[in-house]
């Protein structure tokens, strides 16, 4: 069968990354649309006239703070295209990318992505998660293309809270086994085609970097201090686990974070790539992983204080009943076909238990 690799054109990151932006927006065109989170545009204000303005680029700055919904997208497609716009590029964090990258595709312009947090890995891909005016997810769209720059300035993300940081290494986290299932599954990559070994590879490079920086970075993170672990934890949030995962695909550890995410109380306490580190530990337990390989994960979620039971992600009652509603609902996910043995309900709440239990 044939394989697609797919990724962006260019992956830029370092401090002072910001400054590069007018230049490589240039390259794509001159009417450029900045679609800026609001509580992030004070903070980069100047920075940003001055990149844009010394290539003589007339900049329209659009602040965003909302939700991530069909309507929202409408909307500022519509003014996009009133102000002539030949280039989007989105600045800030997860909802202010998703929506960029929905304008983007609304208006056919090229896409620069400019992330100032590492709370996911979602900045150099595709996707764009859609929600109702009530905050429930409802749809997943796909860009025709990868973001044409992906511009990490790491001496802003040096400064974001380090939650945001931990919750960028939790869904980072999924992307070796994820990988790993989707190689050994029968299921497809987003592209329509079976996966490529170098997706998985990158998948597990990803991880035995998390693994070697991720305390360090956890140290200095939210402080403004950029280090070298700090960028290699930057550099596998926003770029190995994005690749590896375009091009494998997704299976327990996000049919988990799925559902965990659709519980009100959950979705208010804790972030998405907490629910994604837990689904991480579901599926290492489903998968059968040795014991040596589970002490190694459990020991680091402690180290880095990611969160590794369902009260601390904010479920109100865990009890069987809970359990078993979560692993029924997980069962239904389209992501299981990404595992090497089919995995039942039952398979689920055992693992489920499991994660509960561990010590």
């Amino acid at each position: 069968m044939t394989r697609i690799f797919r990724a962006p054109a260019f992956y830029i990151q370092g401090p002072g990354s910001l400054g590069l932006l007018g230049e490589k927006a240039a390259t794509l065109g001159r009417s450029v649309v900045a679609i800026c989170d609001a509580a992030v545009f004070p903070h980069i204000e100047a920075e940003l006239a001055k990149t844009l303005t010394r290539q003589d680029i007339a900049p329209t700055i659009i602040l965003f703070d909302a939700d991530v919904t069909h309507g929202e997208m409408d909307r500022l497609a519509e003014e996009v295209r009133r102000k002539g716009g030949e280039v989007v590029v989105g600045i800030g964090g997860g909802r202010t990318l998703d929506v960029s990258k929905g304008v983007a595709r609304r208006t056919g312009l090229p896409f620069v992505s400019v992330p100032t947090v590492a709370s996911t890995d979602a900045p150099a891909t595709r996707g764009i998660v859609i929600y109702d005016d009530n905050h429930a997810m409802i749809a997943v769209e796909q860009m025709d293309d990868n973001p044409a720059f992906v511009i990490v300035d790491t001496a802003i993300i040096a400064k974001a809270p380090a939650r945001l940081l931990r919750g960028g290494i939790g869904d980072a986290l999924t992307a070796k086994f994820e990988a790993e299932g989707a190689w050994k599954g029968t299921g497809l990559s987003k592209h329509g085609t079976r996966p490529l070994k170098t997706g998985v590879m990158l998948g597990d490079l990803c991880y035995r970097m998390l693994l070697e920086h991720g305390p360090g970075a956890m140290h200095v993170a939210g402080t403004g201090e950029v280090t070298p672990d700090l960028e290699a934890v930057i550099e596998a949030i926003l770029w190995l686990s994005a690749v590896a995962f375009e091009n494998t695909g997704l299976s327990v550890a996000h049919a988990v974070a799925t559902e965990l995410g659709a519980i009100e109380p959950v979705r208010k306490q804790s972030l998405h790539g907490e629910h994604a580190a837990y689904g991480t530990l579901v599926q290492a337990i489903a998968e059968d992983r040795s014991e040596c390989e589970l002490e190694t994960l459990f020991s680091f979620y402690d180290e880095i204080g990611m969160p590794r039971r369902l009260a601390d992600l904010g479920l109100p009652a865990v009890d069987d009943a809970a359990i078993e509603s979560l692993a029924r609902a997980c069962a239904k996910s389209p992501f299981l076909i990404n595992q090497e043995h089919g995995l039942d309900a039952d398979d689920l709440a055992a693992a489920f238990r499991a994660v509960e239990n561990h010590s």
